[in-house]
């Protein structure tokens, strides 16, 4: 685990989950245990038509808790790496381990997470505190656990992607 506690929590915005998600709670839940714990908390919020900054839809979930130190960084497709600051931001911060968590985990947490694996980021997925909607193909639980396998078994010489319970991380760090 790194020195640092950073976390990066994606999409959980108002407007995304007016669309179902799995378990809402108790990943909003997990997901504050996380943040209590962390030193650096980044927040990746998706903006669109329907999603524009300032509007309840980009806004955080009320439940979740926003410390006065967190980061922001605001982008405009699945994967919060494409053309957004956030390459430069942990660059400048000097972070390059963090733990991710968020929704929606066949979407944007899961191309975000294969990007930074790609940029040589070392991340640990928070395996119970990331969810979805039920697609049309899947059910949202097994997508959850299908995307935890993908990412165990990634392969990226040099590179290993971590996927942990929460309650490993919060042990860990």
């Amino acid at each position: 685990m790194p020195a640092q506690r950073v976390l990066m929590v994606i999409d959980m915005q108002n407007g995304v989950f007016e669309t179902p998600r799995f378990n809402r709670e108790t990943c909003a839940t997990r997901i504050n245990q996380l943040i209590d714990a962390a030193e650096i908390v980044i927040f990746i919020q998706h903006t669109e038509p329907g999603f524009e900054q300032g509007s309840a839809a980009f806004g955080l979930l009320p439940e979740l808790i926003q410390p006065t130190n967190a980061l922001y960084v605001t982008k405009t497709a699945c994967d919060a790496f494409y053309r957004t600051e956030l390459d430069e931001l942990l660059q400048r911060h000097k972070i390059n381990e963090f733990v991710v968590c968020g929704c929606a985990t066949d979407y944007c947490v899961d191309a975000t997470i294969k990007n930074g694996a790609s940029r040589g980021y070392a991340m640990t997925v928070a395996l119970d505190a990331h969810t979805t909607a039920n697609r049309p193909a899947a059910l949202a639980e097994v997508l959850i656990e299908h995307y935890n396998d993908v990412w165990r078994n990634f392969t990226i010489p040099g590179n290993t992607l971590r996927v942990k319970s929460t309650a490993e991380i919060l042990e860990q760090w």
